[in-house]
């Protein structure tokens, strides 16, 4: 037994024969009777009192305490009665994501958990708080993928307090706690027509994006945060090293997500528009903090800001220049037609041509090519696709016409906006001296 237990109703002296006999001390019948105490491994007294006729009760936990302490899974009981809200104030702190990242933990965690499970202690909550929350969370109407975020974010939380010794068990690993399903819609590529499209309908001045996003993969941040020194005209590469971010609504110059900088294949026909666009839109010389509002600053030449020579601002971009154009054209404006859909583009491309996943991974500046198998992996030509092709090429037979990323759509996502415009850039992987072949049409 790890200590000892006190009764607190009698108390043992000597007799009158020099025997000790019990006594009642000035507390019997009141209070609790036993305490159970024992020294933690931090050197320090605890204790747990016990009602009467509750003894053996007393002795089995105090068993279970010095059982603990030899496996070396002592839990102090007295750790888990900080509340959820208070220990991830505390856990927030501790984080050593880049600003933005911890930003979006801390909001997603503040909005979505804490009102549920705030006030709750850490020892007491059980698997089935956790499914009655995640069931108020669905009833909000927030997405299964949003929802899968928050539960992750949560589930690394009671990891953390399991880890500190504040609780036992982290409960949403529970058998009946059932992490939200990814949402099972597939990523459905714009078409070339589309593309172009919108990108008429743009200012002169930031019609070379689409270019950087569906010829080069680049993201919204990247694109924005491109400057001059960062495109290899003669290597044909466009060096990826920095993307301006917005921490507290104020811009920074940021590494790319994930903190992936990478080098990505220029093709000819985007590095044509690129270099006509240097021509007519002089670059920007912008100086913005690195990573954070107080961080060192850094000065790049960008190839696009806004009319006052400002760095872009996503949220106003996306307001007042992307959306417009995306109507103008009658593409519905919701998130999944971002300037995240020329990245699609770009993979659907690239994939349809016979490029590796691999590759693909890397251009795009994912954490892990698995990630992009899954993402992509429904835009891969087929077996049957490439077993026609193969014999086509043998014995002389017509090839399929249904090349290009419309191929990977499947029949309901044909051209919305007709045959009239030509695609003017296609997406080349090889040297630069290389002829580029135009990009497949719709047929």
């Amino acid at each position: 037994m790890a200590g000892h237990i006190q009764d607190r109703w009698f108390k043992t002296v000597p007799g009158p024969d020099g025997k000790p006999v019990k006594v009642k001390t000035d507390r019997h019948g009141t209070g609790l009777r036993y305490r159970a105490r024992y020294v933690a491994p931090d050197g320090t007294e605890k204790s747990q009192s016990f009602p009467d006729k509750a003894k053996r009760k007393a002795e089995t936990w105090l068993a279970k305490i010095g059982a603990d302490m030899a496996r070396g899974d002592y839990v102090d009981p007295a750790s888990g009665r900080v509340t959820f809200r208070e220990y991830v104030a505390d856990w927030i702190k501790t984080q050593t994501t880049d600003p933005a990242t911890r930003g979006s933990v801390e909001m997603r965690l503040r909005l979505h958990a804490v009102p549920y499970l705030g006030s709750r202690t850490m020892g007491t909550i059980q698997p089935s708080h956790l499914r009655l929350w995640m069931r108020q969370m669905e009833d909000a109407g927030l997405s299964p993928a949003y929802r899968r975020v928050i539960f992750a974010h949560v589930s690394t939380v009671f990891t953390a307090a399991v880890e500190d010794r504040v609780i036992r068990e982290n409960p949403c690993r529970a058998r009946s706690v059932k992490a939200p399903r990814p949402d099972p819609r597939k990523v459905k590529p714009w078409s070339e027509e589309r593309v172009m499209a919108v990108r008429s309908q743009l200012p002169d001045g930031y019609r070379a994006m689409v270019e950087l996003a569906a010829g080069c993969g680049l993201r919204q941040g990247e694109v924005f945060g491109l400057a001059v020194e960062d495109l290899d005209f003669l290597g044909g590469l466009v060096h990826v090293v920095r993307q301006v971010k917005l921490l507290d609504n104020r811009p920074v110059f940021a590494p790319p997500k994930g903190g992936k900088e990478r080098d990505v294949p220029l093709p000819e026909s985007v590095a044509a528009v690129l270099a006509d666009h240097i021509t007519r839109h002089k670059p920007c010389e912008i100086t913005l903090p690195w990573k954070t509002p107080d961080g060192p600053p850094v000065t790049a030449t960008l190839l696009f800001s806004s009319p006052t020579g400002l760095p872009l601002d996503r949220n106003r971009f996306n307001d007042r220049v992307w959306r417009p154009a995306l109507r103008a054209v009658g593409v519905p404006t919701g998130r999944e037609n971002g300037m995240h859909a020329l990245r699609h583009f770009y993979a659907s491309v690239l994939l349809d041509a016979g490029e590796s996943i691999k590759a693909l991974s890397e251009y795009l500046g994912h954490h892990d090519p698995g990630y992009t198998l899954r993402t992509y992996t429904h835009l891969m030509p087929t077996s049957q696709t490439r077993t026609r092709a193969a014999v086509d090429r043998v014995f002389g037979g017509p090839m399929g016409s249904g090349d290009g990323p419309e191929t990977a759509q499947g029949p309901d996502q044909g051209s919305d906006l007709g045959d009239s415009q030509k695609p003017k850039f296609c997406v080349h992987q090889g040297p630069p001296s290389a002829k580029c072949a135009p990009t497949p049409r719709v047929r």
